[in-house]
């Protein structure tokens, strides 16, 4: 049965969230912002995001944010039914897990056994191979490619076209850099960026 879906945020990112949304032949109702007004991709902005509250549990709702540390402070402010979305062109194996929340965009792949936490957003074109555990709040950005077992933490932030080699842990709130390949062990929090992949003081 199709779901009534309201998007958190009215920005590009929400654009192609709209976009899943329709594709998947949900009901998207409009977007709640606290900043834009009017339409949006040819759809209303209905109110601000803290009118959440006046839907009933016939909508869902999916965070068109891409800030990982945003979405995770609206998840905690809001207790809401939440939408995963995910783009008919997607190719997700059959045992992998998918959390509430996320939201999987076009021409991703992901590989068997691997686990999608809350919230996440793995971007289009984004390759995660088998046996891969993804956090909660993290993104993924466009065809950035994860390799067998990859371990990412909670609000890490994987850059466009970055390469994350087998058998690597990322710890919690690091980003890696577009382009950057990942060779070692992501232990400390910061931004790591190159070939191969360093911190960097910003």
């Amino acid at each position: 049965m199709p779901k009534k879906v309201v998007i958190l945020g009215a920005g590009g990112h929400a654009k192609v969230i709209a976009d899943i949304i329709l594709s998947s032949n949900d009901v998207l109702i409009g977007f709640l912002d606290d900043v834009k007004e009017g339409y949006v991709f040819g759809f209303p902005v209905i109110g601000k995001i803290d009118e959440i509250h006046k839907y009933d549990n016939n909508y869902s709702f999916v965070i068109g944010i891409g800030n990982n540390r945003i979405r995770k402070q609206v998840v905690d402010r809001y207790n809401v039914c939440w939408h995963t979305a995910i783009h008919p062109s997607a190719i997700i194996a059959r045992d992998v897990s998918i959390a509430e929340g996320t939201v999987i965009m076009a021409g991703a792949i992901i590989n068997p056994s691997t686990i999608i936490g809350k919230h996440c957003i793995i971007n289009t074109g984004a390759i995660i191979e088998h046996d891969n555990k993804i956090a909660d709040f993290v993104h993924i950005s466009p065809n950035a490619i994860l390799c067998g077992t990859v371990s990412v933490g909670c609000q890490t932030h994987i850059g466009a076209g970055a390469k994350i080699i087998n058998d690597i842990s990322i710890c919690p709130e690091a980003i890696v850099g577009a382009g950057a390949v990942v060779v070692n062990d992501i232990i400390e929090a910061g931004t790591y960026v190159g070939v191969p992949a360093k911190r960097v003081n910003l």
